[in-house]
């Protein structure tokens, strides 16, 4: 599968160096000029890496970063600055960044980051391909369904499932079968990890 580089940085020169650099490897790279048109854009359908300006106008590289953490995009950002200094690494690592370069810099040095961030980046795509899969499953399910499954993983038990449904204890089994089904679950520890990953909280009994 192509790997992809996103570059993000207001520097028309750097921006188009970098560009050049990476081509010229084999990447495949899509270049941005700030942070607002990068966000016009999806990320990309497979494995990718972030090399995003620390400094920008309007929205820096830190607000970057925590809008994809709202979005729970996952992926590996190398940031680049032109004002390296030791505070702003160690805040820059705090904020979930792979690598910290100061331009400008050596290609050879970049390459290396950008190959790290592309290894992380694969796992990151292949996270988010399975959650992506995930939802899809619960989204399959009838609010009857969705019912179920958040008093299964509240521990819950038949004839408890069946009170609070208000349905047979032979109808909430059957239920409790088609959630197990569609969620793909082959135990319940598999289902609760399920509900983990998804966020959903468990109903318990009253």
């Amino acid at each position: 599968m192509n790997q992809v580089v996103i570059v993000v940085d207001d520097d028309e020169g750097v921006r188009q160096g970098f560009v050049n650099l990476l081509e010229s490897e084999g990447y495949t790279v899509q270049a941005y000029g700030s942070a607002a048109t990068f966000f016009e854009q999806p990320l990309p359908d497979a494995p990718c890496c972030l090399l995003l300006d620390m400094r920008m106008p309007e929205v820096d590289g830190f607000e970057v970063v925590a809008q994809l953490e709202r979005t729970g995009a996952g992926v590996p950002i190398i940031f680049v600055t032109g004002f390296g200094s030791i505070p702003l690494t160690v805040q820059a690592m705090k904020a979930g960044a792979l690598e910290f370069l100061t331009k400008p810099v050596e290609p050879e040095e970049l390459l290396r980051a950008v190959r790290g961030a592309l290894e992380a980046g694969a796992v990151a795509y292949r996270e988010r391909q399975e959650l992506d899969e995930l939802r899809a499953r619960h989204d399959s399910l009838t609010p009857r369904e969705r019912e179920t499954m958040q008093l299964v993983i509240g521990g819950l038990l038949n004839k408890q499932i069946a009170d609070e449904l208000g349905v047979s204890e032979i109808m909430a089994k059957t239920h409790k079968r088609k959630v197990m089904d569609k969620m793909q679950a082959r135990s319940l520890p598999d289902l609760v990890r399920d509900a983990e990953r998804l966020n959903i909280t468990q109903t318990r009994s009253r």
